[in-house]
């Protein structure tokens, strides 16, 4: 297959799913697509997410928060891999994804939740970035066209542990 197509998902769709998003286009440079949605979309991105991306030199247009009732539609895009990212997401009842798309959790610590001062939560959003960046990496690092799907599953699920 020459282009995956990525689904993140998190309850609110305004930060870890819109920095995964963002990356892996980034990084994919069109071997990927990703997309990202939420089961309660928040309705706008996080300024701090956007900021985190734009300080990483990677663009922002285009990003916007949207349920994952979009993906489920018809005509919306073949699901390859759905990964959730955030703990509340990986534990609701999503939608049928058509396909049957290889599903894992990448669970991140939410940057939203952060109280604490400015730094504090640029801290947390950088380590948000960080972490998304090291899984999708690694991610775009395995030979997806010659794993079986139990291999694969086992690659991802490990992946999300890192």
């Amino acid at each position: 297959m020459s282009n995956y197509n990525v689904l993140f998902l998190c309850t609110g769709n305004s930060a870890r799913s819109i920095l995964a998003e963002a990356l892996l286009n980034h990084k994919a440079k069109g071997l990927m697509t990703a997309y990202s949605a939420g089961s309660h979309p928040s309705g706008t991105p996080r300024p701090e997410a956007l900021h985190q991306l734009e300080l990483s030199g990677i663009p922002t247009t285009g990003l916007r928060s949207k349920s994952w009732d979009e993906f489920s539609a018809p005509g919306a895009p073949h699901l390859n891999f759905v990964f959730t990212v955030c703990d509340n997401a990986a534990n609701e009842q999503c939608p049928y994804w058509p396909g049957q798309p290889m599903p894992a959790h990448w669970g991140i610590p939410d940057p939203a939740a952060v109280k604490g001062t400015p730094e504090e939560i640029a801290r947390a959003f950088s380590d948000a970035f960080r972490t998304l960046d090291r899984r999708i990496s690694l991610f775009l690092s395995l030979p997806l066209a010659t794993l079986d799907s139990l291999a694969l599953k086992k690659e991802l699920d490990s992946i999300g542990k890192k």
